[in-house]
């Protein structure tokens, strides 16, 4: 990790990155000062609740295409509400325990702040090869995940890998849920990946999640 001691430049990584990335693997279900005004608090744990039953979002916006907030390989819809931002200069190596995990580097972050939830969408893109592969790389690399299911799937047309799995956090001694999806591309393997502060976040954010998915195209 970076020194914590050495300020981290803001020009280079947008502050939801930052936030997200110092912020939410420290937090418990206990909501910091920082939940915006109307946010839900973070709901319980289902044990049943699947994306297919989750409520459906609505598009607002494309990501992906041109000029739209990022540059990605692909494109897809956000639900209203969710803000994109760019990461700069993300192959800085000074950031890159921030902004690379196992082969991927993250290219654009979607915050779900303005809509209500304390989390995330982020567009990483790894080499050329089976979306698989990169997947499992990319959760192996991420600290304290486990249980781990993946299944393949289809986002948009594409075919694609997805994965379920569980993020331990030592700090707070529990564990939330995460999710990620995966395509191959001619330019490379995307992963889009959700994160929220908790498995209740997580879960409440699912619609937006299966809205990209569901509507994901290569450019």
């Amino acid at each position: 990790m970076p020194d914590r001691a050495r300020p981290i430049r803001t020009s280079a990584l947008p502050a939801a990155l930052v936030a997200a990335g110092l912020l939410l693997t420290a937090c418990g279900t206990t909501p910091g000062p920082d939940r915006p005004a109307g946010a839900r608090a973070p709901q319980a744990a289902k044990t049943a609740e699947t994306p297919e039953k989750a409520e459906k979002a609505e598009a607002a916006a494309t990501l992906g295409g041109p000029g739209s907030a990022c540059a990605l390989p692909v494109s897809f819809a956000l639900a209203e509400g969710w803000k994109p931002e760019a990461i700069k200069d993300p192959e800085d190596p000074e950031f890159a325990a921030l902004t690379r995990q196992g082969p991927a580097v993250v290219r654009c972050e979607v915050d779900a702040k303005p809509s209500g939830n304390i989390g995330y969408l982020r567009v990483w893109t790894a080499g050329k090869g089976p979306a698989r592969t990169a997947l499992e790389a990319f959760v192996k690399a991420e600290k304290g995940s486990s249980k781990a299911s993946y299944r393949e799937t289809e986002a948009g047309t594409l075919p694609a890998t997805e994965v379920t799995y569980t993020v331990h956090n030592e700090l707070m001694e529990e564990s939330k849920e995460e999710r990620a999806f995966a395509v191959s591309t001619p330019k490379g393997t995307v992963i889009v990946h959700l994160g929220g502060l908790d498995t209740g976040e997580h879960r409440a954010m699912l619609p937006a999640y299966e809205l990209a998915k569901s509507t994901t195209k290569v450019l």
